[in-house]
């Protein structure tokens, strides 16, 4: 927006999308370069589409100007892939489904070389596979766990397996420098490197490059452009712009009111479970601004638990009284185990006090289990009262239950093997796997025995559980090799008498060898929420 300085009192003044020229001069120009850089060589285009304003403006820029090519010319395969992170906001990802659908169907009818891909992570890179079975942490700027996992291994996959293919990629992307100075600055710094015009190198990924027609483009252009322009494939453009308004707090947007209206271009779209941002507006505004949504407030409020859930614990955890405020930097570390995945205790130096202080580690189990629960909670209730569209809706896949299950059991050692009886509990219904009793160490009763016996020392019964399922595992052996050094892993993670024990003899052996790697200053410390 270009403004008159407000302190000579004079109201801003939005600038006119395309700063005044004709859409039909611009649109012409830019499908020309398109159209020309498509035809310079044969290597396969990559559009990144995630259904927003932003990626359908690229995509059907390139839609439309490849279009207008002679079917002889129009040869070099162009893949749109969608990475769906498996917890994005349900309405866009249905949207996102089905525009790839339509997609598919009107590129075969109008001959076009274009392939839609819906690209999905790993299971064992999956958010909740991580959560509640790893037992991460909830997402958090210095340990951003899930950008990596989600969305950025699928996408590069892909690419890379096209690279291996062809010997080189063109990635198309809907990446604007109005967005955020820092998005500027990175898109400045690859023009002084482009190889050819408008083609930037990638420096993640060795053999691609990236175009970004609509780069100098504002949120207003971007609209101006998407609400002059039917959409080539079927969808209309009209709804995608109801989404994003429906997304805004005021539920208004600039091309319907006075210039001095904020743009509900600025709404943004992510993971529903997003802990990286102090509160989900854009789900918050669905709800509030359609009655018809209210059937999504329990993901809202599982969002908001993931985000904030331990601020206050009952009398008696971590001594504690009643309503007193987390003396920590992160309110889920009571959550959280004292030692870190691999069995370890650590402590680092604070920065502002100068006090040692243990790093957390991963959610303990009951508090997984509750995650677990309250997740199928959420996806029954949906499934009882949303609308006829969402009745099947999938919070959380089987295969991502069974791999849950088997690192709950045989990875930590939690041999109860709890996830069939918590799915029955929520769902009413029997967990489609298959029994493990062959493959545990005792039965649920034998286990409850045990426990009785440990009593309040959840220590001692970790150790001994640990103890019997290493046993298990290495019965059947003929050779045992790494036997001796589990029992002695199982023993060093469990000799404690408590936590407070295990925090004190890290911070004395801290002061008997300050150089041990294990001492951390804050400064030092760039991943303090990791868990392993």
């Amino acid at each position: 927006m270009s403004t008159i300085p407000l302190q000579l009192g004079i109201t801003p003044v939005r600038r006119k999308p395309f700063d005044g020229q004709p859409l039909e001069e611009v649109i012409a120009k830019l499908s020309d370069e398109v159209r020309e850089l498509y035809t310079a060589d044969q290597v396969p285009w990559v559009i990144g589409y995630s259904g927003g304003k932003d990626s359908t403006a690229v995509l059907q820029l390139v839609w439309n100007a490849i279009s207008a090519l002679p079917a002889e010319q129009r040869t070099k395969r162009v893949h749109v892939i969608s990475t769906d992170t498996l917890v994005e906001n349900p309405v866009v990802a249905a949207w996102v489904t089905t525009s790839l659908e339509t997609m598919e169907k009107a590129a075969a009818e109008q001959g076009l070389p274009i392939e839609p891909h819906r690209l999905t992570p790993e299971i064992k890179d999956t958010f909740w596979v991580n959560l509640i079975g790893r037992g991460y942490p909830a997402p958090r700027p210095k340990f951003r766990w899930c950008t990596e996992r989600l969305k950025i291994k699928p996408s590069n996959s892909f690419i890379r397996n096209v690279v291996a293919a062809h010997g080189e990629a063109i990635m198309v992307l809907g990446i604007r420098k109005t967005e955020s100075q820092a998005r500027a600055r990175a898109m400045e710094k690859h023009e002084k490197r482009r190889v050819r015009d408008r083609l930037s190198p990638n420096a993640n990924l060795p053999n691609s490059l990236v175009y970004s027609p609509v780069e100098d483009w504002t949120n207003d252009d971007i609209w101006e452009y998407l609400m002059q322009k039917p959409n080539p494939w079927g969808y209309n453009n009209q709804d995608l712009l109801t989404m994003y308004q429906g997304a805004s707090g005021d539920g208004e947007c600039p091309l319907v009111v006075d210039s001095t209206t904020p743009s509900c271009g600025s709404s943004r779209f992510g993971c529903w479970t997003c802990t990286l941002v102090e509160q989900d507006k854009s789900m918050s505004a669905m709800i509030q601004n359609d009655e018809e949504k209210e059937w999504m407030r329990p993901l809202l409020d599982l969002r908001d638990k993931l985000d904030a859930p331990f601020g206050y614990f009952e009398e008696g955890e971590e001594g504690l009284p009643v309503g007193r405020k987390l003396p920590y930097p992160r309110p889920d570390q009571p959550a959280r185990d004292f030692r870190r995945m691999n069995g370890k205790v650590m402590v680092y130096t604070r920065r502002t006090d100068g006090e040692e202080v243990p790093i957390h580690g991963p959610y303990l189990q009951k508090f997984r289990q509750e995650w677990l629960k309250d997740l199928l909670d959420a996806q029954t209730w949906i499934r009882a009262n949303a609308p006829e569209h969402v009745k099947n809706i999938e919070l959380i896949t089987l295969d991502e239950l069974h791999e849950i299950r088997r690192i709950w059991v045989f990875d930590k050692h939690e041999v109860e093997d709890s996830l069939p009886r918590i799915y029955k509990e929520s769902t009413g219904k029997d967990f489609p796997g298959g029994p493990l009793d062959e493959q545990l160490v005792m039965g649920a009763d034998e286990m409850e025995l045990l426990k009785e016996l440990c009593g309040d020392d959840d220590l001692h019964y970790d150790m001994v559980r640990e103890l019997l399922s290493v046993e298990r595992k290495y019965r059947t052996m003929s050779r045992r090799a790494g036997l001796f050094q589990a029992l002695e892993t199982a023993v060093k993670k469990g000799y404690y008498e408590n936590s407070t024990d295990a925090i004190d003899f890290a911070q004395r052996k801290n002061k008997w060898r300050k150089e041990s790697p294990t001492h951390l200053t804050l400064d030092e410390e760039t991943n303090i929420d990791a868990p392993a």
